[in-house]
């Protein structure tokens, strides 16, 4: 079986959520370090132009966004499973508050009181990537102020679903849900201990992220991004499986682009290689890896005809 590649970086909190996935599942797996901010001049031969971090590689195969990496990873190592079908639909929506509500003000507030630890150019970076003018220092501080509040508001909620002394947020069984909890209050140490002191009125809270962190990374080792090129470069990706597709969809086979439809939109174009109510998947030729295939989650991407 072709190795498991994670490109990532240090304080990324979406590739700490794949690194908690590998640890829970006990993977080995390969390690490139990819600049925070663009250009990635090694990514853009694998994903074609998607930028956001972090991208799973197998072989000549590239898993975007950590939504559709953990199902993959679930999907090759189903034990232990991240997605317990009796937990899914509960896990799914904790997922879907904590990315969409919760996320988004810790983002602001942790980098804004850490600006002066965070790279170079990063922050006008990511308001490139939201179409937002340039900020100076001034702006992130208020940000970081005005998003305050919105922290400290949400907290409380996680502490309430561990109150009845459950191990895990959905239950007695870990899911995808105790790993898109964790990666966002593990944010709030990635640069510095500024901000920890926020969870220390929270004592299940803060014993349940002692209890997701023993999982560890799994077994990593170093790689070179140009390692990793020449891996995608001597594979051919899988075959694609039986599509699904909506009567809306594009035919597979067709010439398509796809994007993400909140930030970062940066597109990625090539033949549509298979898709169901999950997933698409993308075929491209690139002149340094040849033929590769780019997967994305089916919610949160916007496909249309090239």
């Amino acid at each position: 079986m072709a190795e498991l590649i994670l490109h990532n970086y240090d304080f990324s909190n979406y590739a700490e959520k794949a690194r908690i996935a590998l640890g829970y599942k006990a993977l080995t797996w390969r390690s490139v370090v990819i600049p925070p901010i663009a250009p990635k001049p090694d990514l853009t031969p694998l994903t074609g132009g998607y930028r956001r971090t972090p991208v799973l590689q197998i072989g000549a195969d590239v898993y975007c966004d950590t939504r559709l990496i953990l199902r993959e990873l679930d999907r090759r190592h189903p034990d232990p499973p991240l997605f317990p079908p009796e937990l899914e639909g509960v896990a799914n929506a904790i997922t879907y508050w904590v990315e969409n509500q919760f996320f988004r003000p810790v983002a602001l507030h942790v980098s804004g009181v850490n600006a002066d630890l965070m790279p170079e150019g990063l922050f006008v970076d990511r308001s490139r990537m939201r179409g937002l003018p340039d900020p100076d220092l001034a702006t992130v501080r208020r940000a970081a102020a005005r998003n305050a509040p919105l922290v400290r508001a949400q907290l409380p909620l996680i502490e309430n679903m561990l109150a009845d002394g459950r191990r895990w947020v959905c239950g007695d069984r870990f899911t995808s849900a105790d790993i898109a909890v964790y990666h966002t209050l593990w944010f709030f140490g990635a640069r510095s201990e500024r901000v920890v002191p926020l969870l220390a009125p929270y004592a299940a809270l803060r014993a349940w992220m002692e209890r997701v962190a023993a999982f560890g990374h799994g077994q990593p080792s170093p790689m070179t991004a140009a390692e990793a090129l020449r891996a995608a470069a001597d594979a051919a990706p899988a075959p694609a499986g039986r599509s699904a597709p909506d009567p809306d969809d594009p035919p597979v086979g067709a010439r398509v682009r796809i994007r993400a439809d909140d930030y970062a939109r940066d597109p990625v174009d090539g033949t549509l290689d298979f898709i169901d109510d999950r997933e698409i998947a993308i075929r491209r030729e690139d002149p340094v890896v040849g033929e590769i295939v780019v997967h994305f989650p089916r919610l949160g991407y916007d496909l249309r005809a090239a």
